[in-house]
Order: C-alpha cells, then sequence, then structure tokens
C-alpha cells in the first residue's frame, strides 16, 4: 500500500511538471473580457482582489465624468466596478463601429488585459484591440472572401548601407495568374514602422473586402519603414529586441526620401507590376505623408496618385537635404506633368490641422486640383484606416 501511494505521488508530480511544460495551454482565468455585445457595448473583466481602483483607459472613453478614483477621471478613463471574489468589471454604452484599444490602470498602474489576448504594439507601446461591428468596422474584420497574401521581404540598399525589410500585400489570385497589377506604397507615421499598416491599420482586411466587394482594383500594396537608420521594425531586426525609441535618426531628414526610388526598383524587378507612372500610388500618415508628398513631387513623373493623411506638413530645422530645395518650383512641375489623383485628409481637432490647411492654400495658389475630406477626432488610427478605406477605391480607375 505504501508503495502505491509514493508512486502516486510521484505521478502527481510528474504530471504537474509536465502541465507547467506545455506554457499555459492549459492556463488563464475562466472568464472573457473586452467582450462585444450584441446591442455594441462592451464588457470588460478584471480580477485584482487586492486593487483599491481599477478603470479602463481606452480610446473610447473620451468624456470626462464622476468616478471614485480621485474625483474626476480625464479624457479616456473609465472607473471599474468591484464584485464578488474581486472580479472588477465595466460594461460601456454602445460605442460607434470602429477598433478600439485599451489598458487597465490598476491603483495608478497601467497593465494591459490578461483576458483579451490581442494585443498590438506601437512602438514601445502595447494595448489590447477589439473591433465592434455593425458599421465601418466591419471593413476591419477578416471575412469570408478571397483573401490576399502578406510577405516579408528584404531588400539591399547601397544608399543606406544595409539591408532593410518591408511588407508586401498580393491580392488574392497573384500567386495563381500571370497579369500584372499597379502598386501602392503606403507609408506609416513617426511612431511606427512597417509593420504597423498591418496591425492597427488593419491594411490587409481593408484590401481584402474592398476587393472582394468590387469596390477596389485588386493591386500591390508596399509598406515600408520610413526611419532610414532602423534595418526593420523593433524585435524584427540584427538589433534584437530592445525598447524602440520615437523618431530615430533617418526619419525626417531627406535621408528616406532620397533612398525611396530603390524600394521601387526592387519591387518593379520582383513583382509583376505596370511599371508606369499610371500604375503607381504613394500615400502615408503624418511622417508618410510628409514623406509622400516630398517623394511625389521630387521624382517628376513617377506617381499619378498621391496621398495625404494627417500629413506632418510643417517646418523642420533638420530639413537642409537636397530632397526639400525646390518646393513650389517641383510642386508647379507636378502640376505641369499631370496627376490623376491629390487626396489629403485631416481631422479637426489634429494638432497639424492648421499646417494642412496652409499646405491646401499653396496648393490652390499654384493651382493644383484636389480631393479633400474633413473629419472630426484628431491624430489617431481611427481617421487614417478611413482615410486608406476611402483612397483606395478612387486608385487606377
Amino acid at each position: 500500500m505504501k508503495r502505491i501511494i509514493v508512486m502516486m505521488s510521484l505521478f502527481v508530480v510528474m504530471f504537474a511538471i509536465n502541465a507547467n511544460a506545455q506554457q499555459n495551454l492549459f492556463g488563464g482565468q475562466d472568464f472573457e473580457s473586452a467582450v462585444v455585445n450584441d446591442d455594441n457595448s462592451v464588457t470588460f473583466r478584471f480580477l485584482a482582489p487586492d486593487a483599491k481602483e481599477v478603470a479602463v483607459a481606452g480610446d473610447f472613453a473620451s468624456v470626462a465624468e464622476e468616478n471614485p478614483i480621485g474625483g474626476m477621471v480625464g479624457s479616456g478613463l473609465l472607473p471599474m466596478k468591484k464584485g464578488k471574489d474581486g472580479l472588477w468589471s465595466l460594461t460601456t454604452e454602445a460605442l460607434e463601429s470602429e477598433l478600439y484599444s485599451y489598458m487597465f490602470m490598476v491603483d495608478g498602474n497601467a497593465t494591459i488585459d490578461p483576458n483579451n489576448p490581442y494585443v498590438f504594439r506601437d512602438f514601445a507601446t502595447v494595448s489590447n484591440v477589439f473591433i465592434v461591428g455593425n458599421g465601418k468596422g466591419d471593413l476591419y474584420k477578416v471575412h469570408d472572401v478571397a483573401h490576399g497574401t502578406v510577405t516579408h521581404r528584404w531588400y539591399n540598399s547601397e544608399k543606406l548601407g544595409m539591408d532593410r525589410r518591408l511588407n508586401v500585400y498580393t491580392p488574392a489570385g497573384y500567386e495563381s495568374s500571370t497579369k500584372k497589377y499597379p502598386v501602392l506604397y503606403l507609408l506609416h507615421g513617426a511612431g511606427g514602422d512597417e509593420d504597423e499598416w498591418v496591425s492597427f491599420g488593419r491594411a490587409t482586411q481593408i484590401m481584402d473586402n474592398l476587393i472582394a466587394q468590387g469596390k477596389a482594383e485588386p493591386m500591390i500594396v508596399v509598406m515600408t519603414n520610413g526611419h532610414a537608420g532602423m534595418e526593420a521594425a523593433p524585435g524584427e531586426s540584427s538589433w534584437g529586441f530592445y525598447k524602440p525609441k520615437h523618431l530615430t535618426s533617418g526619419t525626417m531628414d531627406g535621408v528616406f526620401e532620397d533612398s525611396f526610388m530603390e524600394i521601387v526598383n526592387f519591387v518593379e524587378s520582383n513583382y509583376r507590376v505596370m511599371a508606369d507612372k499610371s500604375h503607381r500610388a504613394i500615400a502615408g500618415l503624418s511622417m508618410g505623408g510628409f514623406h509622400s508628398m516630398h517623394i511625389s513631387r521630387y521624382y517628376e513623373n513617377t506617381f499619378d496618385y498621391v496621398g495625404l493623411f494627417s500629413a506632418a506638413l510643417i517646418d523642420r530645422e533638420d530639413a537642409t537635404n537636397k530632397i526639400y530645395s525646390n518646393i513650389d518650383e517641383t510642386l508647379k512641375k507636378q502640376i505641369e506633368n499631370g496627376v490623376k489623383l491629390y487626396w489629403t485628409g485631416i481631422g479637426t481637432e489634429d494638432f497639424l490641422y492648421d499646417a494642412n490647411k496652409e499646405f491646401r492654400a499653396k496648393l490652390d495658389k499654384l493651382g493644383m486640383k484636389y480631393t479633400y475630406m474633413e473629419t472630426g477626432d484628431g491624430h489617431i488610427w481611427k481617421n487614417w484606416r478611413v482615410y486608406l478605406s476611402e483612397f483606395a477605391p478612387l486608385l487606377f480607375k
């Protein structure tokens, strides 16, 4: 009998060791969080029996209101209520259809939601995400349609002296066809990298859905890394795992723009594309809009479609590169050569609103015809996803 008990004890120990070796395959708490309800409200849950104050910090919480966490809660913070066994919860009002990000604030300390495995990284900041459907958010979801492919590619930049990474979206059917496709070069902002349009931007889902709906032409989308001093997104290069910094060297000093045709040449040498002006588009958000404006005017007769999404069209002390010379003259030349679509969008609360207004006045004075979209809100992904959704259907018609 004693031998049986010992054997059973050893079995229990070995089972426990083996279970731990499965890397939490059977772990987790027995409840869900960030649950989107039928009425578009969202329920959050967080287990913290010893916490005194727990709140949700999210981009859907924009109105200050009374709460028990030290008086007035500032913009973006909603208090949760503590329930049985220390389970904190909150159900929001019905939310607009959109992709949202959030974190928890536990006794003043930020933490992600352990019961929502969907986490995006925006440079050194990580946050949970969820999508509310029944509206424009449906465009950001994966649906039962033909899907394109996203490939991580490396190209050699002689001007920058390194191999660099970019993401290439090829539309459904590319691999099995022999046809050639137009190309959209899609650029990120100062806080991003080549992965950001794939994650926060939902560019893959947007393009799949627009193409499946017949609203956009099948096209290749090239998502570059606009930080000329980086090989690739943080954690994807020979630099290893490191804490990324905002605005690294080689961002808005002309180096990236000066080397951009290496990317175009790589794409046109490795993909079946229509390599002419009428089948090339370039667009970007914030810093990427800054890059797109300068690249499109500097390289004559290269891009017939230009998109500026909340473009960072501001004067910079380090903007001494030859790329930034003769701006008005090259814009005039761009107008003379002809552009099929010059598209610009900005939010009314964006800190770049006035700069974009001044740039449109410049375009008006020069005689540039352009399409303008004004939205609410500020310098946020909520606007940039909409801008891509509006811009892409206008391309290559």
